[in-house]
């Protein structure tokens, strides 16, 4: 199971499936091999779009940000 959780609070977004992970990865910038975390913006969700992201993945980051500007994420295999 991979689970995505805010960075900040700890709470659980969502149960990432193999190909929604894949799309956040690929898509996104990682300081190493080990990066597990991510700053989402509205900016960052476009970009998933455009990179061909599912919409279950865009959907629930776009829930997760209501009412913020940004947020950091990060992934892990539970």
């Amino acid at each position: 199971m991979i689970t995505l959780r805010d960075k900040t609070s700890g709470a659980q977004l969502a149960t990432l499936t193999e190909e929604e992970l894949a799309a956040l990865v690929a898509s996104l910038e990682e300081e190493s091999v080990r990066d597990q975390d991510y700053y989402i913006s509205l900016g960052t969700i476009e970009l998933l779009e455009a990179d061909g992201a599912p919409a279950s993945l865009t959907d629930m980051l776009r829930v997760a940000m209501t009412g913020r500007e940004g947020m950091d994420i990060i992934w892990s295999r539970d």
